[in-house]
This record gives structure tokens, sequence and C-alpha cells, in this order.
């Protein structure tokens, strides 16, 4: 009788609900994009939501069943972007409501995130712009022509700060001469029409290696440049390098990338990832990485090229290999080994202006060579084209938009006065 007894406690008790604890949502975080606000709550363990919208005045209801606010979130009172304000209350049966009062009508969009980096669980509510104009009869307008852009190379000086990289048995640190090599290619390229420059490091300070790669990102950069300066305990290795992403570290990153895409707000050849399944967003990088990885090493391969012509190169082919720095899955890269600054011979010219100069030159005639054929369109240098058509030749053809016969064949890497109709010219920029 007392093991029957003991056996119906038993059962009983596990048949009895677990009542877990509240999730807390402990902590909010804003940001204010062009064309949507993003909104993330820290919370302590995964949760349902739901979601729905309120109008005059604009609000957005955000129910979480089984939470509790967090003393730190009870003081928030901030407003950035479309929200003015946001309010949270407990509602019958352990729901939460969390309140975004909103400056105009915005479409949501929401899911949570798993923890990762130095995040806990997330539930990130993303609102979007809604174009008023489209609800409103279109007006006829005269139609704009698109504007043009120059196009954007971003040039990255290895180390800074405390990495002081490399360092020559003269006391030359390898983050002094690449950030003076880098402005003055920042300089050249200034110079150039329908070219922009953007230095990654300004000055002596360090920035994180994925942090350098969404400073480019975000300036829009068409090729980003790595430039360092090698060190070995042989002082007897010189010689400059130039190197691309290998196929192994595109891998290794594409499965961090497909890892984290719903908590990356970047893009993969100009697509987003997050809204995509898991076989297609695999396509849709690996598609985006094999073209970057080609691209970069027809830069690399300018680039080594102009700088066999300064002297001894380390290697005599484009390396590949796994640098964070080159990462990018939708911009070209490369990293550039300007010297061994561990060779007394190597340091001493790396501390010479104008062979710091001679190395700048030699890195924008490598970038201008791959661009003159491969200029991105919308950009000042993929403006001007010509056809092709019976009769033409090189000399009327530059005769015509006023440019020299050298030019017109450099810009265009023509090896011969040969054309085939049907083909396109580019005309380079004038002043040019």
């Amino acid at each position: 009788m007392n093991r029957l007894i003991t056996a119906c406690c038993l059962w009983f008790i596990g048949q009895a609900p677990v009542w877990a604890a509240p999730v807390e949502v402990d902590g909010v975080r804003l940001w204010a994009a062009p064309d949507h606000t993003r909104v993330v709550f820290d919370i302590s363990g995964p949760v349902e939501h739901t979601l729905f919208s309120l109008h005059d005045p604009e609000r957005l209801v955000i129910d979480v069943p089984a939470a509790r606010i967090g003393a730190s979130l009870k003081s928030q009172d901030q407003a950035v972007g479309m929200v003015r304000k946001i309010r949270t209350a407990l509602q019958d049966e352990g729901v939460l409501r969390i309140v975004l009062d909103l400056e105009r009508q915005a479409r949501p969009r929401s899911f949570t995130l798993k923890p990762g980096g130095q995040h806990g669980h997330r539930l990130v509510v993303d609102l979007y712009e809604i174009d008023v104009s489209q609800k409103s009869p279109v007006k006829k307008s005269v139609k704009e022509e698109p504007r043009l852009r120059d196009l954007v190379v971003a040039i990255d000086a290895g180390h800074g700060g405390d990495d002081p990289g490399a360092i020559g048995h003269g006391g030359t640190r390898e983050k002094d001469v690449v950030l003076s090599i880098a402005r003055r290619l920042a300089a050249l390229v200034e110079k150039e029409p329908g070219m922009r420059p953007v230095l990654i490091r300004e000055g002596d300070y360090y920035i994180g290696l994925r942090k350098r790669i969404n400073i480019a990102r975000k300036q829009g950069a068409d090729l980003f440049l790595s430039i360092h300066a090698d060190g070995f305990r042989d002082r007897r290795v010189k010689g400059s390098s130039v190197y691309v992403l290998s196929r192994r570290g595109a891998s290794s990153e594409m499965a961090r990338w497909l890892a984290e895409k719903e908590n990356s707000a970047d893009l993969a050849g100009g697509v987003r990832l997050d809204d995509k399944d898991d076989l297609l967003a695999e396509v849709l990088l690996d598609l985006s990485q094999t073209a970057t990885i080609e691209a970069s090493v027809e830069v690399a391969a300018n680039m080594l090229g102009e700088l066999k012509r300064l002297g001894k190169t380390h290697k005599s082919s484009v390396q590949q290999a796994g640098f964070v720095v080159l990462k990018s899955p939708d911009i070209p890269s490369v990293l550039v080994e300007t010297a061994f600054i561990s060779n007394t011979s190597e340091e001493r010219k790396l501390r010479d202006r104008r062979h710091q100069e001679s190395l700048a030159r030699a890195m924008l005639q490598g970038i201008k060579g791959y661009f003159a054929s491969h200029a991105p369109p919308g950009t000042h240098l993929a403006a001007f084209e010509h056809v092709i058509r019976p009769g033409d030749t090189l000399g009327h053809i530059a005769q015509r938009y006023d440019v020299s016969l050298n030019r017109l064949k450099g810009y265009n890497g023509l090896k011969s006065d040969r054309l085939r109709i049907g083909d396109t010219l580019r005309i380079p920029p004038a002043g040019s």
C-alpha cells in the first residue's frame, strides 16, 4: 500500500506544471539608419512575442508572455529615429507589454537572436519607413538622369596605437611607415578624376580588423587595400608581396556569415542575407565571394606587376591567405606587404619619403590598371563609352573625344589597334 501511495504521489508531481521563472527584459539599444530604425531588447532567455500597430497616434505594441521588466529598462526614455518613447506595463497572466511611441507610421519586422559575441538573447524590432507618396496619385515629373558617383578606394594602414606591427633593427615601426604610405596614396587617388580615397586609419590609433572592413563598406568602397611591411627573423629576406583571400579563408568566413546572417546588417554582393533561407543564402554568398576573389586576384596581379618595377619582389605571383581584413565577400580586397622592415636596407628605404611616394604610385597604377576595364556601373569612370561601328579607328575615336591615342589604348588595356564592330570602348575622363 505504501508503495502504491508513493507511486501515485510521484505521478501527480510529474503531471504538475513546471513554473519557469519569467524571462527578464533588461536593457534596450536603438540605432537609426537612413531607411529604418532598429530596436534591440536584451533578454535573459528565449521568448515568444506578438506585435501589432495602433494609429492616431502611431504606436507599435509588443506583447511578451511570461516576461518581466528589468530595472535598467524602467529608466529608459530615449528618442532615436522613428521612436519617440518606450513604455512598458505588466498585463494579465504575466504578459509584458512594450509600447513604442512612434514619430510616424512604420512597417515593423521582428525576430529573436540567440547569444553571440558579447550579447545574450535578444529580441530585435526593425521599423521601416513607409513611402507615403505611394498612397497618393503619382504625378508626372521630368525623368532625372541618374547621378554618377566617384569610385571609392578604401586605404587601410595596418596596425596602429598599441599595436606597432613589425619593428626594424633601427627602431622603425611598421604602423608609422604604412600610415605615411597610405596618406601618400590617398593624396594621389584624390587627384584622379572620378576617384575618391577613404583612409581607414587617419592617425596613430588601433581599429579592430573586422571594423576596418565595416568602415569600408559604410563608405561604399569599390576596393579595399591594406598596406603592411613584413618582418622576419632572418634579416636577409627582402622584397614585396601581394595577397588576396584564400578559398579556405573564404569558406570559413562564409560559415561565420551564414551563422550570423540574421544578426548582420552587412550585405553580400548587394543582397541581404537575413531574410533568405539557408540554402539560398549560401548560394548567394558563394557567388558573391567567388566573384570578389576573382576581382581581387586581377587587382593584385596589376599591383604586383607595378611593384616589380621598383625592385625585387619576395614572391613572383599573387599569394593567397586567410587574413581577416581580406574577408569582405562583396568588396575586392588586396593586402600589400611593401617590404621586409626586418631587412636593414629595406628598412632604410621604407623611411625614405621618395621611396614611399614610389610605392604609393605603383599601387595607384595597379588600381587604375584594373578599373580601366572594370569600372563599376554608375561611376564617372564608366560613364563615357563608345560602341565600335563600321569605319571606326582608334585614331578617329581619340580625336573625336579629345584624348591621346596612347591614353585611350591604356585606359582600355589594348595591346594593338585592332577593333571589332560592336565592342565598347571606355573614354577616359576629361583632364585625366
